[in-house]
C-alpha cells in the first residue's frame, strides 16, 4: 500500500482546486497510481452527501488537469455505508476528505474501515482530518469552540492503523489560533505532546509511505514533549529512518 499523508494537496489561495506540484508531489502521485485509477472519495461527515460529492467532483477535475485521469469515481458516506467493503475493493485510489476529525473518526469506526483496509493493495491519500485519522492512534487536536476546555473531549482515538505518523495540518494558518481563550498550540497542543511526537505541516508538505520507507517532503516541524523544532524546509526530503 502507498499512503500520502497531506496537510492539503491543493495550491493555497487558488480560486479552484489545483493540485500543488511542489515537493515532487505530482511526480510521486503519478508513480504510485496505476494508469486511469478507480477513485473512491470517503466522507468526513457521513450526513453531508452534497459536500462530499462536490469535493469529489472538484478533486476529479484537479487530478484531470494534472494529467491523472480517473477511469471511475464513487463516494462513500452515510448513504451507502453498508457497501463500504465492496466500494473499497473496487477502487485503486482512496481519498479521505478533510473536515472534523472526531466526526470522521466515528464514521470510520462505524463502518469498520480499519478492518476493510487491512489488505488494500492500492494508494490512500489523506487530506487534513483524513490524514490525521490514518494514524494507529489519532491525536484529535481541539478545533471547535468548547473542545479546548471540555474535560470529556477525547484527545486520542483509535484510527485506521495505516501509519504511526500524527500530523497537525495547515500549520501556517492555525499556528497562532486561539480557542476557548487559549492558544491552540502553546496552551493546548504543547501539553498534549508530552510522551508523543506530532508533525506540524504547512499546506504543500506531506509524508509518503510505502512498504519500505517513510519519507517527509517539504517544510515540517516536530512537536515532542512540549518542544517545537523545525525538521525540514520547502524542497527537502527526509527519510524518517534517519530521524533520531
Amino acid at each position: 500500500m502507498n499512503v500520502f499523508i497531506t496537510s492539503s494537496p491543493y495550491l493555497d489561495g487558488a480560486d479552484r482546486a489545483i493540485l500543488n506540484p511542489e515537493n515532487h508531489f505530482l511526480d510521486n502521485l503519478r508513480q504510485a497510481l496505476p494508469p486511469f485509477p478507480r477513485a473512491l472519495f470517503i466522507a468526513s461527515d457521513p450526513e453531508r452527501h452534497d459536500l462530499t460529492c462536490s469535493f469529489g467532483m472538484d478533486t476529479t477535475i484537479a487530478f484531470s488537469q494534472a494529467g491523472i485521469i480517473f477511469s471511475s469515481y464513487a463516494v462513500l458516506d452515510g448513504s451507502n455505508a453498508d457497501q463500504a467493503a465492496e466500494l473499497v475493493a473496487n477502487s485503486d485510489f482512496l481519498i479521505l476528505a478533510g473536515g472534523h476529525v472526531p466526526t470522521q473518526n466515528a464514521f470510520f469506526q462505524e463502518i469498520g474501515l480499519r478492518e476493510i483496509l487491512e489488505d488494500f493493495p492500492g494508494t490512500v491519500m489523506g487530506i487534513s482530518a483524513g490524514s490525521m485519522n490514518l494514524a494507529d492512534m489519532v491525536y484529535v487536536q481541539p478545533e471547535e469552540e468548547g473542545e479546548g476546555v471540555d474535560p470529556d473531549f477525547e484527545r486520542f482515538a483509535p484510527g485506521l492503523g495505516l501509519t504511526d505518523v500524527n500530523i497537525l495540518p495547515h500549520y501556517q494558518k492555525v499556528k497562532d489560533n486561539m480557542l476557548d481563550g487559549l492558544r491552540l498550540f502553546e496552551d493546548i497542543t504543547y501539553a498534549d505532546s508530552e510522551g508523543h511526537s506530532f508533525f506540524a505541516l504547512p499546506d504543500g508538505s506531506y509524508f509518503f509511505q510505502d512498504e519500505e520507507q517513510l519519507l517527509l517532503f517539504g517544510e515540517a516541524y516536530l512537536l515532542r514533549n512540549g518542544e517545537l523544532s523545525q525538521l525540514t524546509r520547502s524542497g527537502d526530503c527526509l527519510d524518517m529512518a534517519d530521524l533520531q
